[in-house]
Order: structure tokens, then C-alpha cells, then sequence
């Protein structure tokens, strides 16, 4: 019989490409969702309808409604990938970060607990970089300590504390990834990767002037999540529950991905000034371009405690998981982003530009 796998968080990027994955794989996927009014689920609308990939509403908020699922379900693995995500947001919802990431995890434990799947059930913990927050050591490993600098890295460490004492109380097989930035052509639009290659696009094809950015010397170390979530299910397959850093061990700065993106969409920047006046200007590219600047910096982009220097050391997961964290190099990873806006700005330009000319012909009684 197949295996079968739960996914808190499957309309995410990550929820999407592990869906995937184990489809492929030859599990029973299920996914959980929430309620909503509006249609967020398009990374999985080409899965939906597929003989062995289920969804299920409930909500980590919610703690009746996940024992019901995993009691129906009955899953061998959890991946708990659901969460609210995004840093800065978590300093304007602080409780509502806290009972998603921090109780939502607590909730999936004993959900787990409640049915009676204890001993059969293996849960991964999607866990985050920014646990180390006001670094204390550079790369950052397994042994790290952890210094949260948000609301966001405070939930997540409960999180994480919470996963090692039920390992180590109920014997549970549950591990957490600790998870370094990783980014795809899913990655989503207030991300500021994903806000960096759109913009890209963008000012290429005339439809921004300006690209605003918050601490252009942020250090990251960003990864490929479709590489990512491979790892995800690997360490679920060992023989004893471990955590793991999940990086790639190479370090790049927000301006050194804007330069690379930008350069992809065939625009040459040069970075000028310092801090909050430091702007990127054009020196080569679209004629009408050229010495005007679309990269500027704004203090409303900066937080109120901010993470300078994320560096994470994938030596453990490569030793004992046998992974590559180099499958997708930083490059090709910003060129994949960049190339995939680039397309998907050209069908809105010329989607835009259709029903602009259908609106003249039906002013104009060309048309009816």
C-alpha cells in the first residue's frame, strides 16, 4: 500500500512543490486548507482533481478541527508547513504569528496524540533560519545558539522546543528543518525576492519606474525550495529523528540579488550613496533607461529589530542525508525567477492591451 502524507501549509510554495514530490514518489496526498471567499489555492490548481490528491479544511487556529483530520486521514507522515510567514507582518500580528506558529504546532502534536498514531506517524516541522535572529556565530549550524530578533523567530522557536520535547517525552518521531531562505518562481509577491524579479520584469517592459527595497546589506543565504523540500522528505526517511540545517552555505546580500535580476532582464545597475539615500541607476540597457534610477531604498521597508547576517552550514545534512544544497545554484535560481516574471509580465501586457482595444471597438460599435 502507499504511503500516506498530510500537508498543513499545501497551498504555499513549499506546500506545492511537496505535493509533487511525494505524487511523484507514489504517496496518498492530503492536503489541509482554509476557508476562504477568495481563490488562493492557483499552485495547486493543476493537482486538484487527481486520483490520489485530497483536501481537507481546517485551521492550525483551530485545534477540533485538525484531530479530525488526522484521525480520518490516518497519516505515516505530517509535514507541517503551514504558518504565518512573513517577518515583518508578524511585528504588526504578533498573537496571531504566536497561535499559528508557536500553538498551531502544539496542536498538530496532539492531534496526532489523540488518534492514537504516536508510534506510526512521522512529523516534520518546518522550522526557520531566523531562530538565530542577532546571530552569535557565522555560518550558523545545529549547534548555534538561537537569538529570535522578531515575533515571527520567537513563535518559531517554541515551535522548534516543542517538536525536541515530545521527541524526547513520547518517544514521537518528529524532526524540524531548519530552514534557510529559499525562493522559487512560487515564492510570493511581498517577498522581497519575489518583489525583486517582478519589478525586474516590470521596469524592463515600461510598466514601473521604481523598484523601493529596505537594508540592501542584508545577508542571506537563499536556496532553491523545490530543492528544499526534497531534504523535507528525506529526513522523515532516516532511522532515528534528528533536526537538520536546511542552506546552501553561500551568502549573498539583497543588492547583490537585485543586481543579478536586473542584469537577467537585460539592465545593468550601478548602486550610488549609502544607507537610505543609496539608489541603483542604469548604465546600460533600454535607451530610455539609461541614467535613470529604479532602485531606491525607503524606511518604510525597514523593521523594527532587523536580521543582517543569515549563513547557514549544510554540513550535517549532507553528511548524513546524502543531500545537495548546490543542485540549484544561487544564479541559475534568480535567473529562473527572473526569466519566469518576465513571461508572466508580457501575457498581463498583452492581456491588458486586449481588453483595452476590445473597450475602444465596443465604444466605437466596431464590435458588440
Amino acid at each position: 500500500m502507499s504511503k500516506v502524507a498530510l500537508i498543513t501549509g499545501v497551498t504555499g510554495q513549499d506546500g506545492s512543490f511537496l505535493s509533487e514530490f511525494l505524487l511523484e514518489k507514489g504517496y496518498e496526498v492530503h492536503g489541509i486548507i482554509r476557508r476562504s471567499s477568495v481563490d488562493y489555492r492557483e499552485r495547486i490548481a493543476h493537482l486538484e482533481g487527481r486520483p490520489h490528491f485530497h483536501l481537507h479544511y481546517a485551521d492550525l487556529g483551530d485545534s477540533m478541527s485538525i484531530v479530525k483530520v488526522v484521525s480520518v486521514v490516518r497519516p505515516d507522515e505530517i509535514y507541517n508547513l503551514a504558518a504565518q510567514s512573513h517577518v515583518q507582518v508578524s511585528f504588526d500580528s504578533p498573537e496571531f504569528t504566536a497561535d499559528v506558529d508557536a500553538v498551531g504546532v502544539l496542536r498538530v502534536l496532539e492531534a496526532v496524540r489523540a488518534s492514537g498514531l504516536e508510534n506510526t506517524c512521522r512529523i516534520y516541522q518546518a522550522s526557520t533560519s531566523e531562530l538565530y535572529g542577532k546571530v552569535e556565530e557565522v555560518p550558523q549550524n545545529e549547534n548555534t545558539p538561537f537569538h529570535p530578533y522578531s515575533p515571527y523567530a520567537v513563535a518559531k522557536l517554541y515551535g522548534f522546543w516543542i517538536v525536541k520535547e515530545y521527541r524526547e517525552a513520547y518517544h514521537m518521531f518528529c524532526c524540524s528543518g531548519i530552514l534557510f531562505n529559499h525562493e522559487s518562481e512560487r515564492r510570493g509577491e511581498t517577498f522581497v525576492t519575489r518583489k525583486i524579479t517582478l519589478a525586474a520584469a516590470r521596469i524592463s517592459q515600461g510598466l514601473q519606474d521604481c523598484l523601493y527595497l529596505g537594508n540592501m546589506d542584508s545577508l542571506r543565504d537563499w536556496g532553491y525550495a523545490k530543492d528544499y523540500v526534497e531534504c523535507m522528505w528525506i529526513i522523515l526517511q532516516q532511522d532515528k529523528p534528528e533536526d537538520f540545517v536546511i542552506a546552501t552555505g553561500v551568502q549573498h546580500s539583497v543588492r547583490e540579488f537585485t543586481e543579478l535580476a536586473f542584469k537577467h532582464a537585460g539592465i545593468e545597475l550601478k548602486f550610488e550613496g549609502e544607507g537610505i539615500n543609496e539608489k541603483g541607476i542604469v548604465v546600460k540597457g533600454p535607451e530610455n533607461l539609461i541614467g535613470k534610477t529604479v532602485v531606491a531604498v525607503s524606511e518604510d521597508f525597514y523593521r523594527p529589530t532587523d536580521v543582517v547576517n543569515l549563513w547557514g552550514d549544510p554540513t550535517k545534512a549532507k553528511a548524513k542525508l546524502g543531500w545537495n544544497p548546490n543542485k540549484t545554484t544561487f544564479e541559475e535560481l534568480v535567473k529562473l525567477m527572473v526569466e519566469h516574471d518576465i513571461a508572466n509580465v508580457a501575457a498581463e501586457g498583452a492581456a491588458a492591451k486586449v481588453r483595452t482595444n476590445l473597450a475602444e471597438y465596443l465604444e466605437k460599435g466596431i464590435v458588440k
